[in-house]
This record gives structure tokens, sequence and C-alpha cells, in this order.
């Protein structure tokens, strides 16, 4: 069973798993799919069509969005004013347990994976994607279609312009790798001895760190995301 406010709107083609709580003010267009135990807070605009120059608004409104769809795993938090477009080319996309505060903006045809934090007023461009577990400090912006890697850190303030790779630490204006992010390498459960070596490329050779992380156990799956995003 799901709790809506009475002052919420629910339009068009929106299914809703159990669970879910959805505030005062909220809209959601559809369409959209929401998994279980979601928490959307006072006037969440989910659903608007994508922002792209040349396509047609609906005229009707009693439909107000057109797009590809957004798909909403499960317990996941979207806190006041929160905005989600509609897919444009594909859909957008966001997975399990997230957690987007007040006022971030996710644009269409974005994908954000299990875990990972947007903390107030980040901005994400077309189809950028976010790892699972990475963290974007309050006001950060992100290019289109870049990725921020999985376990990953970014400043608040930041403006990325370029990839970021898995368990590193970005920031300034463009961001640059600054360094690891060894406490998200702890919680993923690589060893001490790994996460030294981390630490230790991301230190000398920000630049040639990819190469030296793909001889650190355990840190091939996290790559195997990296290279099937980057060449997009």
């Amino acid at each position: 069973m799901n709790s809506v406010h009475p002052s919420a709107q629910l339009i068009g083609d929106v299914v809703l798993g159990s669970g879910n709580t959805i505030g005062p003010l909220a809209v959601i267009i559809g369409p959209v799919t929401v998994g279980n135990d979601n928490w959307f807070g006072t006037g969440t605009i989910i659903g608007a069509p994508p922002e792209v120059r040349g396509w047609e608004h609906p005229k009707e409104a009693s439909r107000l969005s057109s797009g590809n769809g957004i798909v909403i795993g499960s317990g996941n938090v979207v806190r006041e004013y929160v905005q989600i477009h509609q897919g444009w080319q594909g859909t957008t996309r966001l997975g399990d347990n997230i957690f987007l505060m007040n006022q971030s903006y996710v644009a269409h045809d974005c994908t954000i994976e299990d875990g990972a934090t947007l903390a107030s007023s980040v901005l994400l461009a077309g189809h950028v994607v976010i790892g699972a577990g990475a963290n974007l400090g309050m006001g950060a912006s992100v290019h289109q279609r870049r990725y921020v890697g999985e376990g990953s850190m970014v400043g608040m303030g930041s403006v990325v312009t370029r990839n970021v790779l898995p368990f590193a630490k970005a920031f300034g204006n463009p961001a640059h790798v600054r360094g690891c992010n060894s406490i998200a390498m702890e919680r993923a459960g690589f060893s001490a001895e790994s996460i030294a070596l981390a630490v230790d490329a991301f230190r000398t050779a920000p630049r040639a760190a990819e190469g030296i992380l793909r001889t650190i156990p355990g840190f091939e799956s996290s790559l195997v995301a990296w290279e099937r995003h980057v060449d997009r």
C-alpha cells in the first residue's frame, strides 16, 4: 500500500509498487515506473519532458509530458523539489537505495546506479551515468554524457567535464582527480593492501592511474563498468 498526499498529482501512466510515500504537491507524470518503499518529498517533479530544443511539448494540459519513460527502483529517498526528466533517446533510470537531496536535477537519459548520493543542488546534464555508491557534493555539475565512476567522490561546487575513475576523489572547476576515496574502497571490501596501492596510484600518477588500477586485486569489475561507459 502507498501513502499519497491529497495535494500530490499522479498523471498519466504511473505504475507504483508498494510502500511508497509521496509528499505534498509532488507531481509524477507518466510514463513512470516506481518500485517499492521510496520516499518523495514536497514539490518533487518526476516525469517532465526532456529539455531538448525542438522537442514537441504536449499541447494537452491533461497530458503534460512526453518521452521514453523513467524507471525508479526501490528504497530511494527523493527530497524536496528534486526534478527527474523523461528519457529522450532512451530511458532515465534510477537504481535502489539512492539519496537525492533537495533541489537536485536529473536530466533526460541519465542513469544513477545503486547507493549513489547527490547532495543539494547537484545538476546532471543529459546521458550522465553515476556509478554505484558515488557521492556528489553540494552544487556539483556534470557535463553531458560523462561517467562518474563507482565509489568516487566529487567535491561540492565542482564542474565535471571529464569522466571520473572509480573510487577517485575529484574536485575543482574543471574537476581533476585529486586522490583516492579510500573510505569507499574500505566499505566495498577491498583489502588494506589494495587500498594502499590505489592511494599511491592516484597520488603519484593520477593521469596514468587507470593502468595501475588494473593490477589491483578486486578492481577488475569496477573497470569493466568504466570501459562500458567511457567510449559512449
